[in-house]
């Protein structure tokens, strides 16, 4: 009788096996989504101070051209979505690859995103992502039609668009996301020369409900070799609020230290406080206004110019027609003033910067199977 049962016992646990192996198959096996899509912004930049070099000014990454007609950003990507494992794939071009992947080589300057994720349990809400990726810190998108205004925030174009390594996200409830990462560096595709250390970060998500998102960001690591390593911290805070229907705003501040020099116990920091409230005025216009300020004295982030360091005030004016919701027809009007005159003009440098720039995008998406 022993025997017989412990024969059931056997046999009832291995057709439980074929069973439960037969169910995580057929998830693993479901046909994905595949989805081909595209982004293209062109855009043209006047600016009053009339730089006289190719790009207006050092510390701008985005439309960042004087008195001429040019592409920002255009990619195709391929995006693959699964139960259990997702991918991407996206070519770029534009003044943006040129501008934020300079010190990449020539052959991954055009990739805006190769990743790879898989499900880690059965409820799917534990991720491991790899590759080139998104940057977790900050609001804004390198892709324009995402954001409130048409040009980056400073604080935006002085942290990382994209980070290179993996990505474990955690959504215990619908109200909360967990993320932890491990990079290459600062925006870097390929390892800094010489660093053998790599950086971490952190984010956390709170929605309390559907029109709020409250965030905080982290990165720890270095942008050095490690004959000179200094260590970096920078924090990034953002809460996104939609107070009504036709009134949404986004506040944010950034903060960091760095070490003076290789185990140093003094810093150098830099902070950026930014508020962007944007209008809906129908269905088919926006208007936006941001105001924000940037300090780096000591040049962690932004090169040192002058004495006093970059120590710049800056607001701007949006306005957005959508004819439909893939295109987008923008024009803003921006001015910054510094503690110092540095913006170039035709003649002497000066300590404010006037331009106005325009944008005409489109986006598609087609999905190609099911």
């Amino acid at each position: 009788m022993k025997q017989i049962w412990q024969f059931n016992t056997t046999l009832l646990l291995f057709l439980l096996s074929i069973q439960l192996s037969a169910q995580i198959d057929s998830s693993w096996t479901e046909k994905p989504v595949v989805q081909l899509s595209g982004f293209a912004d062109i855009f043209y930049v006047y600016d009053f101070n009339q730089p006289q070099g190719a790009e207006r000014q050092a510390f701008l990454f985005n439309h960042n051209r004087h008195n001429e007609f040019n592409l920002n950003l255009g990619f195709v990507k391929f995006n693959i979505e699964q139960t259990k494992y997702r991918a991407n794939f996206a070519l770029q071009t534009g003044t943006y690859a040129n501008d934020n992947y300079a010190a990449e080589p020539v052959l991954l300057k055009n990739i805006f995103e190769a990743n790879i994720g898989i499900s880690l349990n059965d409820k799917n809400n534990l991720w491991l992502d790899a590759g080139v990726m998104p940057s977790h810190l900050g609001f804004e998108s390198a892709i324009s039609m995402d954001n409130m205004t048409l040009t980056r925030t400073l604080s935006a174009e002085s942290s990382p668009y994209f980070l290179t390594g993996a990505k474990l996200t955690y959504n215990p409830t619908e109200k909360w996301e967990l993320a932890a990462l491990l990079v290459n560096g600062w925006q870097r595709i390929q390892r800094l020369e010489g660093n053998s250390l790599p950086s971490i970060g952190t984010q956390v998500i709170y929605k309390p409900n559907e029109k709020t998102s409250l965030n905080w960001s982290s990165f720890i690591g270095t942008d050095d070799p490690d004959a000179t390593r200094r260590m970096r911290y920078f924090n990034n805070f953002y809460g996104q609020f939609q107070l009504s229907k036709n009134f949404s705003f986004i506040t944010g501040f950034d903060v960091g230290v760095q070490q003076q020099s290789k185990n140093s116990s003094t810093y150098d920091y830099w902070l950026s406080p930014v508020f962007i409230g944007q209008l809906t005025i129908n269905e088919k216009w926006k208007t936006a206004f941001r105001a924000e300020y940037y300090q780096d004295k000591t040049g962690v982030i932004i090169p040192r110019m002058t004495e006093n360091g970059f120590q710049t005030t800056g607001v701007s004016l949006n306005l957005d027609y959508s004819p439909a919701q893939n295109i987008s027809c923008r024009i803003e009007a921006r001015w910054f003033n510094s503690k110092d005159t540095i913006f170039e003009t035709s003649t002497n440098p000066s300590n404010n910067n006037f331009f106005i720039g325009t944008s005409l995008a489109i986006r598609f998406a087609e999905q190609l199977s099911r």
